[in-house]
């Protein structure tokens, strides 16, 4: 296991610098657009809001902090040839040149996130992860990265997702570990520590039940591409606020919040008395978060209840709720508020995802 790092939040950051209202005004929050051997990879929880670990490419290995993702297919850090970008000069940069085990791949690569976009050239090398040597992986060296990059506290992102929804149908870094038998089986598991603890890990081709309660409830995927399965509702108090008559949610790990539709995200906020400030922050008071209600999510037949405890977070003067909206984007995002509550297995072969109660 390698030792954790620990950053501040890019919120942190812009506000330490006064930059948060300006940026938030140019920047509205808009999450849609976006072993043989175990390794087990640990990630630094950065304040709750990114869980990112380190990883190398190249002979000799260069280190690369990277957001393990499971909404994004692809592998790209930063490289040399990103001069302009000021996201580029504060993180590290791969240099090819310098790697006798690096071969270029001719392609350009482009990848939309919900905030921004990486553009860059892909290129091959043996990439390193919680110990398993990945020969030969396909991966991006950006040569421009969007602003909002340049507060990220990780240099790159490591996609988990699907290749049907890889730029340029890049094989990803876990399919790779299975073809190449790095792996003892074709699954890899996430738990998220809350509170800045440390603890949050990945591992590939296996299970830690030290870090779950209870039985695991398997949830067929309803399509390959995201981790996509059914949801059935979500109810508060037995109410059914969102999500009638059911609706796609997607498991990311490289989305803080719970996001979905304007109105369904308006009427949950709305049930557990919050309010929306202009920046679309859901505000409550601190002093309420013993009285609000549980809200519960139904996949697949199974129901998954969040309380106050894990929806709500405080910063320094205030209380926000991880409901988010996500616009008339009809696709839920279950991000790390709830994988925070349930210890998430991820099933390439069977193509299921399991969950169990976080310990």
């Amino acid at each position: 296991i390698m030792p954790l790092m620990k950053g501040k939040t890019a919120r942190e950051r812009l506000m330490e610098r006064g930059k948060w209202d300006e940026y938030r005004r140019k920047h509205p929050y808009s999450p849609m657009a976006k072993f043989m051997q175990t390794g087990t990879e640990p990630m630094t929880n950065d304040a709750d809001l990114s869980y990112y670990g380190v990883i190398s490419i190249g002979t000799p290995p260069q280190s690369f902090s990277v957001i393990f993702d499971t909404g994004s297919s692809n592998l790209w850090v930063p490289s040399v040839y990103c001069t302009s970008s000021t996201a580029c000069q504060n993180h590290n940069q791969f240099n090819p040149s310098k790697s006798s085990t690096f071969t270029w791949g001719g392609q350009s690569l482009s990848i939309q996130y919900g905030t921004g976009s990486m553009n860059g050239y892909l290129g091959s090398d043996n990439v390193e992860v919680g110990g398993i040597t990945v020969k030969n992986q396909v991966f991006g060296l950006s040569q421009s990265e969007a602003d909002f990059m340049a507060e990220m506290a990780a240099d790159g992102i490591l996609g988990l997702a699907f290749q049907s929804i890889a730029s340029d149908n890049v094989m990803p870094v876990f399919k790779n570990m299975v073809s190449q038998s790095l792996v003892a089986q074709p699954l890899f598991s996430v738990y998220l520590s809350s509170n800045d603890q440390q603890g949050s890990e990945v591992i590939f081709g296996g299970v830690d039940s030290t870090h779950y309660t209870g039985s695991i409830t398997w949830i067929p995927l309803s399509s390959a591409t995201y981790w996509q399965i059914n949801m059935d509702s979500v109810t508060i108090n037995g109410q059914t606020v969102a999500c009638s008559g059911g609706c796609q949610a997607i498991i990311d790990t490289g989305t803080s919040l719970i996001v979905g539709p304007n109105t369904d995200i308006n009427n949950i906020n709305s049930w557990v008395g919050a309010s929306v400030n202009q920046y679309g922050e859901a505000i409550v008071n601190c002093q309420n978060i013993q009285s609000m209600p549980d809200v519960t999510f139904s996949l697949n037949g199974s129901s998954f209840t969040v309380p106050a405890s894990a929806y709500v977070s405080q910063s320094s003067n205030s209380c926000s709720t991880g409901f988010g909206q996500g616009g008339t984007e009809p696709l839920w995002i279950l991000g790390d508020v709830f994988i925070r509550e349930y210890y998430a297995i991820f099933d390439t072969q069977t193509q299921y995802i399991g969950l169990a109660k976080s310990v």
